[in-house]
C-alpha cells in the first residue's frame, strides 16, 4: 500500500497511509548510504501485516542533501519531497551572510522554493535594514519580517507556504516556536537561547511531519551548526546569479576573475557594483563543493572495483569448484 513516511528512528519510522500512523521496519540499504535510507517526506511501498514492512522508496521529486555530518563522502538527506524550504534566521542577533547564502544554495539545489523568514522581529533594533542586507542576498526570493510573539506576518506566511514545508535555520532562530504558530498548537518542543549570542541548544531531535490546519504539511529540523554543501553546483549558480551573468562578458570563458585582463567580475568589483565578499564567498563554496565532489567520485570508483574484484573472486572459486568435480 502507498504511505508517507512522517518519522525515522533506527531500523524503525512511522508511515502514514490511508488507514492512518502505523509502525513499520526496513532494511538498511548495502553498501551504506544515507541517501538511499527512507527519510522524513519519503513516499513508500508498504507491506502491511501483523509486522507492516517498507519495501521500496518512490523517486524524489525533491530533496535537501546536504554532507554527512561524518565528513564520508556521503550526502544526508535532511528531508525529501519538499516544496516550500522556510530559511529561519534570528533578527535579535547579526545576520550572518556566509550562512544564508550556504542554507540558500542548498534550498535552491533542493528543488524547491526558498522563504526567507526573519523571526523575533520585536527584539530587533531596525529590522528593515536587515531585511535589505538579505534582499542584497538573495534577490527574488520571498523575505518576511516575523514575530511569533506580537503575530507580525503569521498570516502571510502561512499563505507563502504550500505543499510540504521544511523549517531551516541554526538553533536558537525560532523554528519551533514559528512552526507551532503556523500548526495552531505546541506540537515541537522549544527552548531558551544564551542572552551573550543568541545560540539555541538543539530542542528538536528528530524530523517529524506534521498536517498544517490549512493543508499541507510542516517539517521541522534540528538546527544545523555545521552546513557543509553537497553536489550542490546548480544551487551556487542561483545564490550567485550575479556573478554567473557578469562572468559571461569576461574576455576569457575560463575566467577564474582573478587577475586576468578583461575580467567582468573584478571590474563590477571596482566599480562598487559587485562586493568583493560575494566574490570570495563563491569561491569558498565552489571549492567546498568541489571538494565534496571529488571525494563522491573517489568512492564510486572504489566500489565499481570492489564490487569487480568481488565478481572476479567468484568466479574462481566457481571455476575451481567445477574443475574439482570427477
Amino acid at each position: 500500500m502507498p504511505a508517507r513516511i512522517s518519522r525515522v528512528d533506527r531500523g524503525l519510522c512511522t508511515a502514514i497511509t490511508a488507514s492512518g500512523p502505523t509502525r513499520a521496519t526496513f532494511a538498511a540499504p548495502y553498501p551504506p548510504d544515507p541517501l538511499l535510507t527512507p527519510c522524513t517526506g519519503d513516499w513508500a511501498a508498504l507491506r502491511p501485516g501483523a509486522e507492516p514492512h517498507l519495501v521500496a522508496l518512490l523517486p524524489r521529486h525533491s530533496a535537501i542533501v546536504r554532507s554527512s555530518a561524518s565528513r564520508s563522502s556521503h550526502g544526508q538527506v535532511l528531508a525529501a519531497n519538499v516544496d516550500t524550504v522556510v530559511i529561519a534566521l534570528s533578527l535579535a542577533t547579526p545576520l550572518d551572510a556566509a550562512k544564508l547564502e550556504r542554507l540558500l544554495a542548498l534550498a535552491w539545489e533542493s528543488g524547491a522554493q526558498p522563504v526567507i523568514v526573519l523571526t523575533k522581529a520585536d527584539l530587533a533594533h531596525d529590522p528593515e535594514a536587515v531585511h535589505a542586507e538579505a534582499g542584497a542576498l538573495a534577490p527574488g526570493v520571498d523575505i518576511l519580517v516575523t514575530s511569533v510573539a506580537t503575530g507580525h506576518n503569521i498570516d502571510v506566511l502561512a499563505a507563502l507556504v504550500h505543499g510540504t514545508t521544511v523549517l531551516l535555520g541554526p538553533s536558537g532562530a525560532g523554528k519551533s516556536s514559528l512552526g507551532n504558530t503556523l500548526l495552531g498548537e505546541e506540537l515541537l518542543a522549544t527552548g531558551t537561547v544564551r542572552a551573550q549570542d543568541g545560540k539555541g541548544r538543539h530542542t528538536t531531535v528528530r524530523r517529524e511531519l506534521l498536517p498544517l490546519p490549512g493543508g499541507g504539511v510542516l517539517i521541522d529540523t534540528p538546527g544545523l551548526r555545521g552546513i557543509s554543501l553537497h553536489d550542490a553546483a546548480d544551487g551556487l549558480e542561483q545564490v550567485f546569479a550575479e556573478i554567473e551573468d557578469l562572468a559571461a562578458y569576461c574576455r576569457f570563458g575560463d575566467c577564474a576573475h582573478g587577475t586576468e585582463p578583461g575580467c567582468a567580475v573584478q571590474a563590477a568589483i571596482a566599480a562598487g557594483e559587485l562586493p568583493e565578499r560575494r566574490l570570495r564567498s563563491y569561491r569558498k563554496l565552489q571549492r567546498e563543493n568541489a571538494w565534496a565532489a571529488s571525494r563522491t567520485d573517489a568512492r564510486l570508483r572504489d566500489e565499481r572495483v570492489n564490487r569487480q574484484k568481488a565478481i572476479t573472486s567468484h568466479l574462481r572459486a566457481t571455476y575451481r569448484f567445477r574443475d574439482q568435480q570427477p
